[in-house]
């Protein structure tokens, strides 16, 4: 996501996360959006702000911390005006780091089909919720019924629900991870109460998500009694470095779910560019599995389906190739677009 021009920038900022993304999924983040893409001075408040600082999620959530009521937004407008100094001290401190377990349900495809161990890693983990894919349950509602793949005994129940599109994506097992570490700039504690607290408020409001908030906590204690280790740095300085520590015989798997987007453009090119040459750098199998929006990366627009929609959608790409359309949150894994005899 580049920068925004100013005032109008902000305006279609908003205009477009309110009709893309919250329109059919949170009706009262859809209302404060186009509220606020409707709203001079919100507009050149924000505009003032760095980048950071400007994403909606980022202001609704240090909104909710600091006491917002979710109400509408004649009403949010005038409570958010008379706090703003205290949502931007919470701004300020704190980060959007959406850690949505259940993208592990649009991960398993490609993951379960890897021979051999894997070793995770994953770039902008926050928590580290989407470095567990081996520890949790699955339902998956394919055309032709509905199929489980149970947790494992030994491990807290945490069910992912996921729709597919057809039924050759279905994966028969989890994949064997013998390694996992995350990357992040600034790494979450899953055993500080806070933190958690934290990530749930950064959970959209509205019915479609209220069972994420019980699913988020959930897989939490799962990754809570065994924490990874998170490297704090930047992913584009750090990943060689913390790829070549995974074991050999592995197949090394970076991936990331909505990260790049907060990147610049040269930012992203050279993460590509590191990305491309990291299996010869680091002397293993490497498998670069990423899910980003539309806009990230151009080269990967180009490959797209004509006419395709992406709203409230990942573009899922496997070494740069687009294969799916995973759901932002995970519930749903679209493979049909791709086809070879529909391309």
């Amino acid at each position: 996501m580049g920068t925004h021009d100013g005032a109008a920038g902000i305006a279609a900022l908003y205009d477009d996360f309110g009709r893309r993304w919250a329109r059919g999924t949170s009706p009262l983040y859809e209302e404060w959006s186009l509220g606020v893409a409707g709203d001079g001075e919100l507009t050149q408040r924000l505009a003032h702000l760095p980048h950071r600082l400007q994403q909606p999620n980022l202001l609704y959530a240090a909104a909710r911390w600091a006491g917002s009521p979710l109400v509408g937004f004649a009403q949010w407008r005038e409570w958010l005006l008379t706090h703003w100094e205290a949502v931007l001290e919470v701004a300020h401190a704190r980060s959007t780091q959406t850690n949505e377990p259940n993208r592990c349900a649009t991960l398993l495809p490609v993951l379960s089909r890897i021979d051999g161990p894997v070793a995770l890693l994953e770039v902008g983990t926050a928590g580290g919720l989407c470095l567990f894919p081996d520890r949790y349950g699955y339902e998956y509602t394919a055309p032709d019924g509905i199929h489980r793949l149970d947790p494992p005994a030994d491990e807290t129940p945490v069910l992912l629900e996921c729709r597919l599109d057809e039924d050759a994506s279905l994966p028969q097992r989890r994949p064997e991870v013998v390694w996992r570490r995350g990357i992040d700039l600034s790494p979450i504690d899953v055993r500080d109460a806070e933190a958690v607290d934290w990530l749930a408020t950064l959970v959209w409001p509205g019915p479609d998500h209220d069972a994420r908030v019980a699913r988020l906590r959930a897989a939490a204690a799962v990754v809570a009694s065994s924490p990874p280790e998170i490297i704090r740095g930047d992913l584009l300085e750090t990943v060689t470095d913390a790829g070549a520590q995974a074991p050999a015989e592995a197949t090394v798997v970076v991936f990331h779910s909505a990260v790049l987007l907060y990147l610049d453009a040269q930012s992203r090119q050279r993460f590509s560019d590191i990305m491309a040459g990291l299996g010869e750098a680091i002397g293993r199998r490497v498998l670069w599995l990423s899910n980003e929006t539309t806009g990230t990366y151009p080269a990967v627009d180009a490959q797209l389906p004509r006419g395709i929609r992406t709203d409230h959608r990942f573009v899922q790409t496997v070494d740069g190739r687009p294969i799916a359309l995973a759901g932002q949150h995970g519930a749903v894994y679209e493979t049909q677009p791709f086809r070879a005899d529909r391309v």
